[in-house]
């Protein structure tokens, strides 16, 4: 991002410090500490540890270089709360983060406001020159917060779902389907064509260094269908026999749906009464028409092969994203809907943005001439350019204001803990 370009205003930059670190309180106030201690599986941090970590990166990375003298809270923490930065030094195991019983979720947050003091005093009385030093690190911190809170919604939901009587993290009005019958993928489609486009983010806007630097590519023509596979379509899959056909699946995807001895998506539950989902709101019955989540990459791929389709390239996702207006969509909000709905929106592509993080089949490496930035916060994004996939498009967990077109997500394919769908493409 061109620093001399990016906004310097240190009131705005002050006032979004103040709502992001707010919102993330407001998402964990529902739970107990006994909730924001537990760790349900090695990809799964405990929600006590996301509000510590969050809080260690604006203490490492902005006040450590940007206040003379500023001695930090706990020297201990720096050591607990580092979640992958080797250049910053050694951390604590990542599959053993729920055993840190110590510290206190008191005096986690009490950690939380000596840093929000700290960072809310120094942006008061900030240069233009100071600011400019920071300002990518800055605008950093506000993006890895936002990503933090998704992730402790979705860990946190595991975390629900493991309990023997799971229930509702966050209140929400009761919700009733007609109950979910199989139906077989019949979307209509949205054509595109081909040539050479240029991709990847540009501009004075924040964006993260993997979203560039921009490029041409040549697409060849396309279709996309104009909205998210749904769990009806999903569940035709399923009662066609989808997990116990070996046809569908990458060699990979099915050694680990048998060893798994996966039958139906992540949070999926059958009962007398039918098909139910577990969300954030509790278990309830499975809508239709709702964009299918918790599918991992071989999932999707299996679901597209299955239907006679395939997954979108991440260009042609992008593409095709472009005369979309994310701040259209609806993103997560505390009070209100935590789960994918059924798209309601005008154009002919619905749930592009604030559904599902949908699966593209483009593994996720460098764009040509990408250089992953110098220091430590070179750490955050390209050294994961290995055995991972790209998704776009954000999720109804994902916070306001986070998403553009040019944004990578990117997952190994066997998660599927997160909010992930899938959306079908074919060529033309």
């Amino acid at each position: 991002m061109p620093r001399d370009l990016a906004p310097l205003d240190a009131a705005a930059l002050n006032a979004r410090f103040k709502t992001v670190r707010a919102r993330f309180e407001s998402l964990s106030a529902p739970f107990s500490a006994e909730d924001l201690c537990v760790q349900t599986m090695p990809d799964v941090s405990p929600g006590k540890w996301h509000l510590a970590h969050v809080t260690w990166f604006w203490e490492t990375f902005l006040l450590q270089a940007a206040v003379p003298g500023y001695e930090v809270f706990d020297e201990r923490f720096c050591y607990l709360f580092n979640s992958y930065y080797e250049t910053v030094g050694e951390r604590h195991a990542r599959p053993e983060r729920g055993f840190l019983t110590r510290p206190s979720l008191d005096e986690v947050m009490a950690y939380r406001r000596h840093v929000d003091a700290a960072v809310e005093d120094w942006l008061a009385q900030a240069s233009s020159d100071q600011l400019r030093e920071v300002l990518e690190i800055i605008l950093t911190g506000f993006a890895h917060e936002e990503q933090h809170q998704e992730l402790f919604l979705t860990d946190i939901k595991h975390v629900l779902s493991r309990n023997s009587f799971p229930e509702s993290a966050y209140p929400d009005n009761a919700v009733t389907f007609a109950p979910a019958t199989a139906r077989s993928p019949a979307p209509d489609w949205i054509a595109f064509e081909g040539g050479v486009h240029r991709f990847g983010h540009c501009g004075p806007d924040f964006a993260f260094d993997h979203e560039g630097p921009d490029h041409e590519a040549v697409v060849t023509p396309f279709a996309l269908a104009a909205r998210p596979v749904t769990n009806a379509e999903f569940l035709a899959f399923i009662e066609d026999g989808g997990y116990q056909r070996p046809e569908f699946w990458l060699s990979d995807g099915w050694a680990v749906i048998n060893d798994e001895q996966r039958t139906a998506p992540f949070y999926w539950r059958r009962g007398q009464a039918g098909w139910r989902e577990f969300t954030l709101h509790g278990l309830e019955p499975l809508d239709p028409e709702a964009p299918v989540c918790h599918v991992d990459f071989y999932e999707a791929d299996a679901f597209a092969a299955w239907s006679g389709f395939r997954l979108p390239d991440e260009r042609e996702w992008e593409l095709a994203a472009r005369a979309y207006d994310p701040e259209r969509a609806t993103w997560a909000d505390p009070h209100g809907r935590l789960h994918p709905q059924a798209p309601d929106e005008d154009g002919p592509l619905a749930g592009l943005f604030g559904q599902v993080w949908e699966w593209t089949r483009s593994a996720y490496s460098p764009y040509p001439g990408y250089r992953a930035p110098a220091g430590a916060i070179g750490e955050y994004n390209g050294k994961f350019m290995c055995g991972q996939f790209v998704l776009r498009g954000g999720s109804a967990l994902t916070p306001p204001g986070h998403m553009r077109a040019t944004y990578r997500n990117f997952f190994p394919p066997g998660a599927r803990w997160q909010m992930t769908g899938l959306r079908l493409a074919r060529d033309i």
